[in-house]
């Protein structure tokens, strides 16, 4: 694997990157595990390098959607918009665990109280929904990327934020027409929002929007959308 220096990085970012995240093959097929670093370097993912990831969208009961906007220490894509929140299960037994996905909807519980502060009784796996998969490609910059099958996770909820600042940089809950707004300063270069988010949203996110209390209809696991 390629050295890289990460010491003009944030210190508690780089701690983080030696997390254990799931490789997969393309069909999601758990093939082994590897650092968080080695999984972002755009180095190895032309290699073909590809992990396991989640994307949360948590709706409030006024049907609005929580955005952050990822803090300035991030490595990747740092004061990005983004959706609620976005991160990795990781290889240990119980973010492993396939049945059903409960090992990622474990992974967002655990992630959604590291960054927002969200009670982890709040938000308890039985109630975050799994949608689908989509696999996607992007780079954030000359040596950082991502190369993900992201499990598309939905929870409608009203819940109590902390967020942290070295994750969170603002966070807000908007409507279907505010989030469009976003999108179109997005497209202005006014504002910058994440590669995956801008996908969903693209695809997927209006039409599921509309149908928050009928998302069976949307439930696909399996099929990976390849984006």
């Amino acid at each position: 694997m390629p050295e890289v220096s990460t010491d003009d990085l944030d210190e508690r970012q780089v701690q983080l990157m030696a997390e254990m995240c799931i490789l997969v093959d393309e069909n999601d097929r758990r093939i082994g595990a590897e650092t968080k670093k080695n999984c972002h370097l755009n180095e190895n993912i032309e290699r073909g390098l590809l992990h396991r990831a989640f994307s949360v969208f948590l709706f409030n009961t006024e049907n609005k959607l929580l955005l952050q906007q990822r803090s300035d220490a991030k490595i990747t894509f740092p004061g990005c918009f983004t959706n609620t929140c976005c991160s990795h299960p990781l290889s240990n037994p119980s973010e492993l665990e396939e049945n059903d996905a409960i090992g990622v909807r474990r992974a967002a519980q655990r992630r959604l109280k590291a960054e927002l502060g969200i009670p982890m009784e709040e938000v308890p796996p039985e109630e975050i929904n799994y949608l689908t998969r989509i696999h996607y490609k992007a780079q954030s910059d000359s040596i950082w990327g991502e190369h993900e099958i992201d499990y598309i996770l939905l929870v409608k909820k009203n819940v109590t934020l902390n967020p942290d600042p070295n994750e969170i940089k603002s966070y807000c809950y908007v409507t279907k027409e505010e989030l469009e707004e976003l999108l179109g300063k997005a497209a202005h270069g006014e504002i910058k929002i994440t590669p995956w988010f801008q996908i969903i949203a693209d695809t997927f996110l209006f039409k599921w929007w509309d149908n928050l209390n009928r998302l069976n209809l949307f439930v696909d696991h399996e099929k990976i959308h390849r984006m």
